[in-house]
């Protein structure tokens, strides 16, 4: 049996990448993870390994678990999330009902889901605030019917196949101006900087 240490992962890489999704810099991170800033600049260079206590500390001020950090708790860098297991969102009360198809893991940096309306539904209305972090985006492909996006005021239509990128941090929703049910598949990139 292998014993795991985090001298035996190289978690710099990670570490980085995290903070940066994070919009973190060393000190912020460091201020919340009690290490120095030039200590965590040393790990994400990979010229030193912390002690189990330090990655502690830096997964802490990252907000997830030493296991998380150390990707403990996940397989071969695979995950499967069968039809049976996608996690449902909305009641479908309203005419509109998703599902995520994205597993739940750490540092996830985007989310794609299943969506489904209604004829006449929509997922929101015009005075509805955004419900994504600040530089979110989105994409979405229309895989039936029709789609209207009312995004800053502004509509587009769309048909199936049509696809569409915008600034999911800005007040929008879909409506379903058709006869007929329409499907769409969205993903949503979680507050990344923009290029």
């Amino acid at each position: 049996m292998t014993v795991v240490t985090a001298e035996s992962i190289p978690i710099g890489p990670r570490v980085r990448a995290l903070r940066e999704a994070m919009d973190l810099s060393l000190r912020d991170l460091g201020e919340r993870a009690g290490v120095s800033a030039p200590m965590l600049s040393q790990v994400e260079r990979g010229e030193t390994s912390p002690t189990l206590a330090v990655a502690s500390r830096i997964a802490a001020g990252l907000e997830l678990s030493l296991s998380q950090l150390l990707r403990l708790d996940e397989g071969e860098g695979v995950t499967v999330v069968r039809r049976a297991n996608r996690r449902p969102g909305g009641s479908g009360a309203d005419g509109h009902s998703y599902e995520l198809v994205t597993p739940a893991l750490p540092g996830q940096r985007a989310e794609v889901s299943c969506h489904r309306l209604a004829p006449g539904a929509s997922t929101g209305g015009p005075d509805d605030p955004p419900m994504h972090e600040p530089g979110s985006r989105e994409t979405a492909l229309v895989a039936a019917g029709s789609l209207r996006l009312s995004c800053g005021g502004i509509h587009y239509d769309l048909d199936e196949g049509d696809a569409v990128t915008f600034d999911a941090d800005l007040a929008h929703h879909f409506e379903n101006p058709g006869r007929r049910e329409a499907r769409f598949i969205a993903v949503v990139s979680a507050g990344l900087r923009r290029s």
